[in-house]
């Protein structure tokens, strides 16, 4: 009855896993909009808005780097 079912019918749960592969396409999706998208805000005068998306360049990137580590390190995902 470790797997959580009283009556003991069900399979225990799948050990959970880390969305690693996730997390580094989305981190680097952020990276390229991001980029992209702080450019042409600063082509059309918006510094304050161009500033801001590339401070999250900045959090893409680490993000990034982190998650790289995390892979090579061997965890799962």
């Amino acid at each position: 009855m470790p797997s959580g079912d009283p009556a003991g019918y069900l399979p225990p749960p799948a050990p959970p896993r880390s969305a690693l592969t996730l997390r580094l396409w989305l981190a680097g999706f952020g990276v390229v909009f991001n980029s992209v998208a702080g450019v042409l805000a600063a082509r059309a005068g918006l510094w304050w808005l161009a500033i801001v998306l590339w401070v999250l360049v900045v959090v893409c990137v680490v993000d990034f780097a982190w998650v790289v580590h995390r892979k090579r390190r061997g965890d799962p995902g």
